[in-house]
């Protein structure tokens, strides 16, 4: 049942829609085990034992210094944003060494590529960061746009980073559907005027309610994305109509 008293999103024939952006991590790439090698190198450092993944992997994306709180929870609050640049620098040694994408999303975005539709990535990561990855990925070449955490004056939850990646690729909000793993992503799409798919594979807080987002469908695995009728028709200001697409 597509949302109410939205504009129709425009999709090409094929039915997906004409420009399809990503978060990173947690959406397209399953980089919690080069986080947990980063935090594990510095705890083995303070010699500490190493971190599970299962205690690190729903703060992934959160950030560098929630993952760094995770890491090292007896340190205050205050001190924690100090171990950022220690945490990027050896996150960058680490970099695509334990990381795959996820099952689906090659063939998500062959799919996509298939039907002529524009794909990008808006992520709260780096950009230097993201942009080292991409080769490794073979993506380098195919992503439309690249759009990171300090590329612009706002990061996600602000729409800027949206609105300025579908600007990048020659498309309206309203021609494009962002799809991530974390709330932030959800408000920045819906204050983009751009409809949003929620991505249950991904990144959560055992606390955290996906349903109070308030996206547009829900998704439970990559590989319903490659049916064009799982993306949203309408996009729904507000949330109140969100379709839930979860398998039947």
């Amino acid at each position: 049942m597509p949302g109410r008293g939205g504009p129709a999103i425009a999709a090409d024939a094929s039915g997906f829609p004409r420009g399809a952006l990503f978060d990173l991590d947690g959406t397209l790439l399953d980089s919690a085990p080069d986080m947990l090698a980063t935090v594990n190198r510095m705890r083995g450092d303070r010699g500490l034992p190493p971190m599970p993944l299962a205690d690190l992997r729903p703060r992934v994306s959160r950030g560098a210094r929630a993952m760094a709180a995770a890491a090292f929870p007896d340190i205050a609050p205050a001190d924690i944003p100090d171990l950022v640049p220690e945490f990027l620098d050896v996150y960058r040694q680490e970099l695509g060494r334990h990381s795959t994408p996820f099952d689906g999303i090659e063939a998500i975005l062959a799919a996509l590529e298939a039907a002529g539709c524009r794909w990008g990535i808006v992520t709260n990561k780096p950009e230097y960061l993201a942009r080292e990855i991409l080769p490794q990925l073979g993506w380098a070449s195919r992503c439309a746009v690249l759009v990171g955490g300090d590329t612009l004056a706002e990061r996600k939850p602000h729409p800027l980073p949206l609105l300025h990646a579908a600007d990048k690729i020659g498309l309206t909000p309203a021609e494009c559907v962002y799809v991530g793993d974390d709330e932030r992503d959800i408000i920045a799409a819906r204050a983009a005027g751009m409809a949003s798919v929620v991505a249950l594979w991904g990144y959560r807080l055992r606390e955290d309610d996906p349903v109070a987002w308030r996206g547009d469908v829900m998704i439970e695995s990559p590989a319903d994305l490659l049916a064009p009728a799982r993306w949203p028709r309408l996009h729904a200001p507000g949330g109140a109509d969100a379709v839930s697409a979860r398998p039947a």
